[in-house]
């Protein structure tokens, strides 16, 4: 099966180790490299600006609208005059990103102060989104309403109360109306994010005490000598971590809530959600108390994160992601998902992700294991109508559905090469992401371990046959 998405272009330069790099979202990214080459500052920048592009892109109502809408009660907005203005837009918003980058990575300002970030738009990829419905309401009386209907390029905008009773500032009146074009504008271009970071194994155990700006009061307010501002504590708490490392302990803290949805998975698919319990070799369950256990199969037992493996706690919030947050469209991003994970599963998650990216969902992993490569790259090679390979995949117990085309799939390698930097004359050699060659009947070319396996080879063969 495969499924075209649109291809999304990222342009950074001096970010973190990285000099200047561009990458694509694929249905299926990934980056790939050896330690310190950049990888996670991708990532922490991709997942920071999806996350905030609506506060980050600004859009200005005209006072004449405005006017409009006091005076007669109706307004209607060209919803394609504000389409021509996307690429404008994008370029003023990923500039005002920038600035949040320090909180984004909860590193220093100066840090950022040459750091660029781009979006590059392609034809045809700006999609407005179909239906659009919005009512503002304060004190129990709805004071306006904004709304698009299926296939009109109009945003009618309707004040619901007499002028004289609105109680709505036409400042915030323009904010309104700015964020409801943003959405019908961009909505459809960016997904939405959610990350498993490195530090989820930790975050599983200690979900419960990671209350960030709890545990900033209660050490600022152990030293009496100091002038507390409370906004000020609840800042600087959430600065200390950064942004995907907050999100995803936010998210582990809430599971009990989380609990109570369901995803379209489990409402449509409910054979993906087998296949990960067969992963894990259980499932995780929450108690009428809120307690959060984790069930091994055909076992009469109940684990507690502590007592469960760290594999189990590595794939918590992946599972609860799956099970009940899950939607089309969505960036499921997962750094180093081999975390805790014997080889085999390592393959089965793979496996899962590509199902996931046949179902939908966008999926964006960094990593450092071959075994991930390798078994993407067998069902790549699987994905042809051919006699033997349907021989072969019923054998091996791959699914169809499991199968990836290399026209979804977007590979990098964080390493050093030759980039000709902006205005100069001459490449330069520095840390950057390179597009890894994709073969339909070969699959990847992973040589950021090739080196490494072909030097263990080479060693293993010389104690074996040195001696002769």
């Amino acid at each position: 099966m495969e499924k075209m998405g649109q291809i999304m272009k990222i342009q950074i330069k001096n970010l973190g180790v990285q000099k200047q790099a561009e990458f694509s979202l694929g249905d299926l990214t990934i980056i790939c490299g050896n330690n310190n080459t950049g990888k996670t500052y991708a990532t922490y920048a991709l997942h920071g600006f999806l996350s905030l592009w609506g506060e980050s892109f600004s859009i200005d109502i005209p006072e004449t609208d405005i006017s409009r809408l006091l005076a007669e009660g109706v307004v209607h907005i060209n919803i394609s005059e504000y389409v021509k203005q996307a690429e404008y837009i994008l370029k003023n918003g990923c500039r005002e990103y920038v600035k949040l980058l320090p909180m984004v990575f909860a590193a220093p300002i100066d840090r950022f102060k040459e750091t660029e970030f781009q979006i590059t738009l392609e034809p045809g990829d700006i999609d407005p989104v179909g239906k659009y419905n919005r009512r503002i309401s304060s004190a129990n009386a709805e004071h306006f309403s904004i709304t698009k209907s299926e296939g009109s390029a109009e945003l009618i905008v309707t004040l619901l109360v007499e002028k004289d009773k609105l109680k709505i500032p036409t400042d915030v009146i323009k904010q309104f109306i700015g964020d409801a074009l943003k959405k019908i504008i961009f909505g459809r271009l960016f997904p939405n994010p959610f990350i498993a970071s490195a530090e989820r194994t930790g975050a599983s155990i200690f979900r419960k005490e990671l209350n960030f700006p709890r545990s900033r009061l209660l050490e600022e307010i152990s030293q009496p000598e100091k002038n507390l501002n409370p906004m000020d504590l609840l800042l600087k708490a959430y600065r200390d971590y950064a942004l995907p490392v907050k999100s995803n302990v936010d998210f582990t803290r809430q599971l009990e809530t989380i609990f109570k949805r369901n995803s379209f998975i489990k409402e449509t698919h409910p054979d993906v959600l087998s296949d990960f319990a067969d992963i894990i070799g259980g499932e995780y369950t929450v108690t009428r108390n809120d307690e959060l256990y984790y069930v091994p199969k055909g076992k009469h037992v109940k684990l507690s994160m502590v007592e469960s493996s760290s594999a189990v706690r590595s794939l918590l919030d992946i599972g609860f992601y799956l099970r009940h947050v899950a939607q089309p469209g969505d960036l499921l991003m997962v750094d180093e998902p081999e975390l805790n994970l014997h080889p085999e599963n390592q393959r089965r998650v793979v496996r899962l992700f590509s199902r996931l990216v046949n179902l939908g969902i966008k999926v964006f992993i960094t990593t450092h294991s071959d075994y991930i490569i390798k078994e993407l790259n067998t069902l790549i090679m699987l994905n042809h109508d051919r006699q033997h390979l349907r021989r072969i995949a019923e054998k091996e117990g791959y699914k169809k559905e499991e199968l990836i085309s290399v026209h979804q799939i977007k590979v990098y390698i964080a390493e050093e090469a030759l980039v000709k930097l902006d205005n100069s004359l001459r490449k330069t050699r520095c840390l950057t992401l390179t597009p890894a060659d994709i073969d339909p009947e070969l699959g990847i070319e992973a040589r950021s371990f090739d080196t490494t396996i072909e030097t263990m080879n080479r060693i293993q063969e010389e104690i074996v046959w040195g001696e002769e």
